[in-house]
């Protein structure tokens, strides 16, 4: 007899199998947040931890504890704030950059700061009161991977020490330039300036434009804020309220009580003619009109 037996139908065709199916996620970044205000620290540890694929391992209140915090947990970034009670954040940079890629994370934007954290290896600089969280969280998975992140402030004194590098002048024009174009145009139709494209006049809008502003080379203008007579004391509250500083992180910055920063912003208001912070701030920095313009 013939053989009976049948051979099974195939099934329909199975997918082939996902080489991605067993991968575990990436491990969350783990960062060391360093600030002496236990209030920014509270904040910047609950922003971060909010994120699946940021945990915040460790705090620190000063610079010492900052790198022990690292030694111990070898985070992915360190969150690190400049000034601090004890080791200060710029003196601990060093140190830590050997661990992990630092961000500074900081109301301080003195330029000279700015660029000795960068000399320091810091890989990032950000200033309180010009980034968002999402940009904050965004520059730590950058950092993380090499690229750095500035806020305007800390890009401004980064623009101005290139600048000063550079030299205030370049190589001078060699002789005979341009004279090889003013001859094969001698015969077409000539182009003279204008009295309001001159180079004079140009020489002198420029200055013009920068009191207008209040800024030059990305700082306040020292004539705009030299008028005030303020103190030494005085001038660096006055930078901590135009941050945006209340009176409890201006208190903690500066290691004075609240009491004596209200007497010195009394004084403060006193001599700027204001009634606020904003109204402060703005002759601060430059941007309210001055009464003294257009009066002849």
């Amino acid at each position: 007899m013939p053989d009976q037996t049948t051979t099974p139908h195939p099934g329909p065709p199975q997918p082939p199998p996902d080489p991605f199916e067993h991968v575990p996620p990436p491990a969350p970044l783990r960062v060391v947040v360093a600030d002496d205000n236990p209030v920014v620290r509270a904040g910047l540890t609950a922003l971060l931890s909010g994120r699946a694929d940021i945990t915040v391992v460790a705090e620190a209140a000063d610079g010492r504890q900052a790198y022990e915090a690292a030694h111990h947990h070898r985070p992915d970034v360190v969150l690190l704030d400049v000034r601090m009670p004890g080791v200060d954040g710029i003196s601990a940079l060093p140190y830590l950059v050997r661990i992990a890629p630092v961000v500074m994370l900081t109301y301080s934007r003195e330029s000279e700061i700015v660029q000795e954290a960068l000399r320091r290896g810091a890989g990032g600089y950000l200033v309180h009161g010009e980034f968002t969280a999402d940009q904050l969280v965004t520059a730590v998975r950058d950092v993380k991977e090499g690229r750095a992140h500035f806020t305007p402030t800390a890009a401004g004194a980064l623009l101005a020490q290139l600048r000063q590098g550079a030299g205030p002048s370049g190589p001078p024009l060699p002789d005979g330039l341009g004279q090889t174009n003013a001859t094969a145009h001698e015969n077409s139709s000539p182009t003279t300036l204008q009295p309001n494209t001159s180079t004079e006049n140009l020489s002198q809008l420029q200055p013009n434009v920068r009191q207008s502003s209040g800024w030059s080379g990305g700082h306040p203008a020292a004539h705009d804020r030299s008028r005030f007579q303020l103190s030494t004391r005085e001038a660096e509250i006055m930078d901590l309220i135009a941050s945006g500083m209340t009176n409890q992180q201006i208190a903690a910055t500066c290691f004075i009580s609240e009491k004596t920063v209200k007497n010195h912003i009394n004084r403060i208001f006193a001599k700027l003619h204001s009634t606020s912070r904003s109204e402060a701030a703005a002759k601060w920095l430059g941007t309210a009109p001055d009464p003294r313009r257009g009066l002849g």
